[in-house]
This record gives C-alpha cells, structure tokens and sequence, in this order.
C-alpha cells in the first residue's frame, strides 16, 4: 500500500509512468557519477622505493636533462666582406649565422629556427637583407645593401627591421664595402658564382 501511494505521488507529481520516472532518475544519477569523475584527482600510486645507488643515479641523469643548450658567446668579426658574409649562412653548425643590414652585421644564431638551414627567413642568413627586408621581398635579387628607389614608407620598414635586430641580436661587425653600388655588384658576383658551383 506504501508502494502503491509513492507510485501514484510520483506520477502525479512528475506526470511520467513510475518506471519512467525511476528510468530518468537512474539516467541522471550515472551522468553525474561520469562527469564528477572526470574532475577527481586519480589516487596516487605507491612506487616501492628505489635503493639509494639507483636513486642517486637516476637524479644526476635528471640534473644533466635538465641543462638548457646554451649558445656560445658571439665572436666579433669586424670588418666582413660580402664573400666572408657567405659563410656564415647556417649551413654550417659550427659557425655562426650572420645577417647584414645597413652595413652592420648581426650574429642570429640565437635565432636558427628562422634563419637556419630549414627557417623561413633561410634566405638571408650570410647575406646583406637591407633591401630585401625593407621591401619585405624573399627575390635573391633584393638581397643587397642598395637603398636607391626606396620609398620614405620602406625606410620605415628597414628601420623597424634594424631596431628588431639590435633588440634581439649581438652587432659583430660591419661590411667592408658599405656603398650601394659596390654592394650590389658583388652580390650580382657572388650569385652568379654561385650558379655556376
């Protein structure tokens, strides 16, 4: 007769069959086990402990993990020339990757993921990118120092460019031939030579 009284409450109650309603209730009681469950931390596992040779061992191979790569310190070229320029474009791990702008160059090693062998900005290293990065050009024909036809907005641009490089970068040295045309010319050289090696 109780059974019979909660049977006829939750019907009047809910309007839904009892076995409807108890149907519902168990669906919502299984949704809210799943989704708290999804919140609790797990138990923490016992690890036996470890004898203390294999401890010891185990924290010093940690400790050499855990050593940051650390960039050796840039190497001052001084005076480069365009061909010594060339050399310092990635290709080679155990040199430093070089960019010229402006007549300064600047050490981007710190910076191998972009200029680097596989970078994006690959193009550049060992070569001067004034124009090239003051026309936000990748043509191997704007890779040069001249500034001849550039207008006041790619000024800008260059000088936004160089303000980056001496944030982020270590200046080692200059160009030896810092005029436009003498700049070019050997660019125009170096490529050519390139092409036929």
């Amino acid at each position: 007769m109780v059974a019979q009284g909660i049977a006829d409450a939750v019907q009047a109650y809910t309007g839904l069959s009892p076995a409807a309603a108890a149907t519902i209730l168990a669906l919502m009681l299984a949704t809210y086990l799943l989704v708290s469950s999804l919140f609790v931390a797990p138990a923490p596992v016992s690890v036996p402990p470890k004898p203390p040779q294999q401890e010891q061992q185990e924290e010093e191979k940690e400790q050499e993990e855990a050593v940051p790569f650390v960039f050796p310190e840039p190497v001052q070229m001084g005076e480069v020339t365009l061909e010594q320029l060339r050399a310092y474009d990635g290709k080679d791990p155990a040199k430093q990757i070089l960019i010229a702008i402006r007549g300064q160059v600047y050490d981007v090693s710190r910076g191998r993921l972009f200029y680097g062998p596989q970078g994006p900005y690959s193009l550049f290293a060992g070569r001067d990118a004034t124009r090239a990065l003051a026309l936000m050009s990748f043509d191997h024909n704007d890779l040069t120092g001249d500034l001849e036809g550039l207008s006041p907005d790619d000024l800008e641009v260059l000088q936004d460019w160089e303000e980056k490089f001496k944030e982020r970068y270590p200046r080692v040295g200059h160009l030896a031939c810092q005029n436009a045309a003498d700049s070019s010319q050997n660019a125009d050289q170096l490529d050519h030579e390139e092409e036929n090696a």
